[in-house]
């Protein structure tokens, strides 16, 4: 099991999702430049928040042409597992891997705090049977008002491709949306920060949780680990 933290200039959420995996859950991990061209033999890449290339142009717009999401792109036709994380799933939906766009916050103010999620059936491992009815997971963001079309929101519900859902929504976002996963269930995105809420002094600690039921997809080994 090989973990990959892809790292944009601009990343600082890079060492937080770095030390989620390698210390939260004890994982071989390691960092990748965006200017590789390999992943190294990855299981799951994660794509950390920040403000890739100063958030220019659109939220992840730039990132998307990085050499290394070629290779995320192939990874993840595989089959491979990809978590965007807030900035990574900006940078997921601008490289078309998961559907719709992250926009302005309704309130035009970035919104620092913990939200209550409700969690989604989104599969044996992303379900309230294996996480529960509700987590508690930070979010800090400027852009995190998820907007799809009607007939991409259909699809969303109708391919149970929904992870949660914000219980009182702080941006805006369409069904208050909080994550999505890809037809295949392979590749997932998410504003909130499961790699800030894993330590004692943390909000909480579900972010080792999201951890797990994103290893789970492809290692169900990982759901008999519940913290």
């Amino acid at each position: 099991m090989n973990i990959a933290v892809l790292q944009f200039p601009g990343s600082n959420c890079d060492q937080d999702a770095f030390h989620l995996f390698a210390s939260g859950l004890g994982l071989p991990t390691r960092y990748v430049w965006h200017k590789e061209r390999g992943l190294g033999g990855a299981d799951l890449v994660v794509v950390p928040g920040g403000f890739s290339y100063g958030d220019y142009l659109r939220c992840g717009a730039i990132a998307r042409f990085s050499p290394v999401m070629g290779a995320v792109r192939e990874h993840a036709r595989a089959g491979g597992l990809v978590l965007g994380i807030c900035n990574g799933f900006q940078i997921l939906c601008e490289a078309g891997l998961l559907p719709g766009a992250l926009i302005r916050n309704t309130s035009l103010e970035y919104r620092c705090l913990t939200c209550d999620l409700d969690v989604e059936d989104a599969g044996p491992s992303f379900s309230r049977d294996a996480l529960g009815v509700r987590l508690r997971l930070p979010i800090g963001h400027g852009e995190g008002n998820y907007r799809i079309d009607p007939e991409g929101l259909a699809r969303l519900q109708e391919n149970r491709q929904v992870l949660l859902r914000y219980a009182d929504n702080p941006n805006g976002s369409l069904g208050s949306i909080a994550g999505i996963r890809s037809p295949e269930g392979n590749v997932f995105g998410m504003m909130p920060h499961p790699d800030r809420a894993f330590e004692r002094f943390h909000p909480s600690r579900d972010g080792l949780a999201v951890a797990r039921a994103v290893l789970a997809v492809r290692f169900p080994e990982f759901l008999l680990k519940s913290a």
